[in-house]
């Protein structure tokens, strides 16, 4: 553990002991949706489904890595992953992306994705909003996060007819936002 690291925070005001709580129950969605996006994934078949599958990778190996640069920032400031992963997946501040009943409904899988991204918007944004001038390093890092995860809200909302975005797929770059935490 990082002791001044925690100990800065401290003093800048921040409620260690809440960040570390939403942290870990952040980390534990990006996770989770990671493994959830997975299944949503190889139900994305035939015309329709094949369109939107790549998006869906990107958002599915984003995610991953978000959790990825989660975890020492988590432990900087002192805090711990519960040691057992059906406790983890239990305090997930997003609820599971299930795979609808009828597993070929394109737009009800694109309805889980897009719901699972707003909520890491919800959750991200309110760690920004904790963080702001306060921690530095953990606010760059949610801030980063949710620069991500407002990119794949957008893609699969647009997908869903809701409206235009502005933002394009991403090609062959993963994390451009995140990817300073994981070298």
């Amino acid at each position: 553990m990082a002791k001044v690291a925690r100990e800065m925070v401290e003093k800048a005001g921040v409620d260690v002991d809440k960040l570390l709580d939403l942290l870990v129950k952040n980390a534990a969605a990006e996770l989770t949706t990671y493994y959830y996006y997975t299944i949503l994934r190889a139900n994305l078949i035939g015309l329709e489904g094949e369109g939107v599958k790549e998006i869906a990778e990107v958002a599915r190996i984003e995610d991953r890595n978000h959790f990825e640069a989660l975890v020492p920032r988590i432990y900087e400031l002192g805090g711990k992953l519960p040691q057992d992963m059906k406790e983890f997946h239990d305090i997930s501040a997003c609820g599971a992306a299930h795979l609808p009943k009828d597993p070929h409904d394109v737009k009800g899988i694109l309805k889980a994705l897009a719901n699972a991204e707003r909520c890491a918007v919800r959750g991200y944004t309110e760690i920004c909003n904790m963080t702001a001038g306060k921690d530095h390093r953990t606010y760059d890092l949610s801030l980063s996060i949710l620069h991500e995860e407002i990119e794949h809200e957008s893609w699969f909302s647009e997908f869903l007819g809701e409206g235009p975005s502005g933002h394009f797929m991403r090609r062959g770059e993963t994390s451009p936002f995140v990817s300073k935490f994981l070298r």
